[in-house]
């Protein structure tokens, strides 16, 4: 400690730079402080530190450890705490640049396995970003020295040293009610679970946080269900929906959205108080939307396009500027290659023509000269052959009560069970479309990148960078993945940027793994290693990194108009 005071004096004044002597390790009372990495100007990205707390001087209880949830979730109360301890410390330094900045990576609603904060056996790491105090692009030791000795212990002081361990304990008993629920979820084959009283309205489109006053959830009798959970005295209800093909419908604004939205979202967990922490969705379910303009690489869409004008295959289709109907094909595709065993579509941002066509259309339009097979007539059998269930939110066309095994209806944000109802309007007014029906099993291809897949080479130097949620920056190009919906936080889009980059540096595509190959093992390194081994600085400060769902790393992967499989364009 005092080192570090005497260095700061001594470089006070002195061009930035300066500040590259004090790397290294210092010893203060309750904690080490590791200097990871110093920036080498002040309008340059902060600076890492790390600090490590040694068990005794915040001792976490063995069985908050004993599963991976618990310990995530530990993790995800310590690093709010921390966050929330910056935000209220007032004593700021001044500055130039980034001077005084201290910054650790916030979670959102959802709790996220990520690298701020990491419980180990004999210690927790906090990973902060700080920016060090200069003026102009000199150091300015004394605003360093309150940063370090009076803004972190403060900081500290009001965050992990004093949490109580009732606090942590009630992180780790939400874990283990929601292992409970999945597991419930599991052996009664449900692919969703909506709790009484849950609220699924959110304040706005640019905040997840929940709506004050929402109409709380409630379930329809006929779907209602109790799930025993741990630490809770009565048994938690809610609506369940089974697997198969489940119609939400309703008039506008009625709240058909706003459900999907709460399921979509259900793959993650989320904190006490969010309104939908007892909102589960299948952990493999992936929202799927028409995406004008995407890259789409050798994938096998013939299931639903076929006889493409020119005679462009659609086997091993490819397109640098994929139509709503196209995209949407591919989407279905490539999210069942990856694994996924529910889909979740909103007619609002489907292509209309890769959906549904009428019988009028049927009879204007004959079906050799029309090359898509639209979805009403492929969602049976991706229940039947594939095992692959689907969530509609579906308010234009009643020609899918042919195929749903549950209609739900909301009515001013309360569902109710219309399945019934449904069947009487199918009898009453039969429909005369034709289906088209033909095996599904043959239609789902197992793709192969080529290592010139990733091209991180810009000039004399690799790059590959997370710019925000939606964006990845790879050598020169661009992927974009505004469209990817269950990408929830940027620190995801930096692990999958970090992991595009180890692929590269192992030579993870020089193998020939299938995607799926692929995949399942990058899931096996995270589970094995912790996120940390795809960061920049792997044995140091890995601190601003999310787990992405396997779903979503496949999605970049798909979206890169660099992008070469093996087989492409032939038949």
């Amino acid at each position: 400690m005092k080192k570090l005071q005497q260095l700061l004096k001594t470089i006070d004044g002195k061009g930035y730079k300066g500040y590259k002597s004090i790397q290294g390790r210092y010893s203060f009372h309750r904690y080490e402080l590791a200097v990871d990495y110093v920036q080498g100007d002040p309008f340059a990205s902060p600076s890492k530190i790390r600090i490590i707390i040694p068990q005794a001087y915040r001792p976490l209880k063995e069985e908050w450890k004993q599963s991976k949830e618990r310990t995530v979730y530990v993790a995800d109360h310590i690093t709010r705490s921390v966050a929330k301890a910056i935000q209220q410390e007032t004593k700021q330094s001044r500055g130039s640049g980034k001077s005084g900045l201290v910054h650790i990576d916030q979670p959102g609603q959802e709790i996220l396995e990520r690298t701020a904060v990491q419980v180990k056996q004999d210690k927790t790491i906090i990973c902060l970003s700080v920016g060090l105090p200069a003026n102009g692009r000199r150091i300015n030791g004394k605003e360093a020295e309150k940063l370090f000795f009076t803004i972190l212990p403060s900081v500290l002081r009001h965050s992990i040293f004093s949490l109580t361990d009732q606090e942590l304990e009630e992180s780790a008993r939400l874990a283990d009610q929601h292992v409970a629920i999945r597991k419930k979820m599991k052996e009664h084959n449900w692919i969703a679970f909506i709790a009484d009283g849950a609220i699924l309205p959110r304040e706005s489109g640019v905040t997840s946080k929940p709506l004050k006053d929402a109409v709380s959830f409630k379930s329809p009798e006929e779907n209602r269900v109790e799930v025993d959970i741990p630490h809770r005295n009565q048994p938690l209800t809610g609506m369940s929906l089974k697997k198969g093909i489940s119609l939400i419908v309703g008039g506008g604004y009625h709240g058909k959205s706003t459900v999907l939205q709460a399921l979509e979202n259900g793959v993650y967990p989320h904190i006490r108080g969010d309104g939908r922490e007892y909102v589960l969705t299948d952990s493999d379910a992936v929202k799927i939307r028409a995406e004008d303009g995407r890259q789409v690489t050798s994938v096998n869409i013939s299931a639903f396009i076929n006889d493409l004008p020119h005679g462009q295959s659609t086997t091993h289709f490819t397109t640098e500027n994929a139509s709503g109907s196209t995209s949407q094909a591919a989407n279905v595709i490539e999210a069942i290659e990856a694994g996924a065993t529910t889909l979740l579509i909103d007619e609002d941002t489907s292509a209309t023509n890769f959906m549904i066509r009428d019988a009028r259309m049927q009879a204007l339009v004959h079906q050799n000269k029309e090359p898509i097979t639209p979805f009403i007539d492929k969602i049976k059998q991706l229940r039947d052959d594939l095992q692959v269930s689907t969530i509609l939110v579906m308010g234009g066309s009643g020609d899918y009560f042919d195929v749903a095994d549950e209609v739900i209806m909301m009515d001013q944000y309360e569902p109710f069970n219309v399945t019934n109802k449904a069947r009487e309007i199918m009898k009453q007014y039969p429909a005369s479309r034709q289906a088209t029906i033909e095996q599904l099993t043959d239609k789902i291809n197992e793709r192969v990148f080529l290592p010139s897949t990733l091209q991180l080479q810009k000039g004399q130097k690799k790059k590959v960078q997370a710019k925000s949620l939606d964006t990845i920056l790879m050598g020169r190009s661009t992927i974009q993945l505004q469209d990817v919906e269950q990408l929830v936080d940027s620190s995801q889009t930096r692990a999958i940027a970090e992991l595009l980059r180890y692929m590269e540096a192992e030579g993870a595509l020089k193998q020939g793994k299938s995607l799926v190959t692929l995949l399942d093992e990058i899931e096996d390194i995270v589970d094995q290693n912790g996120l940390s081994v795809f960061a920049k600085f792997p044995k140091q400060h890995p601190g601003d990194l999310a787990r992405p769902r396997r779903y979503e790393i496949a999605a970049c992967l798909n979206r890169m108009r660099t992008a070469k499989v093996n087989g492409q364009g032939s038949e």
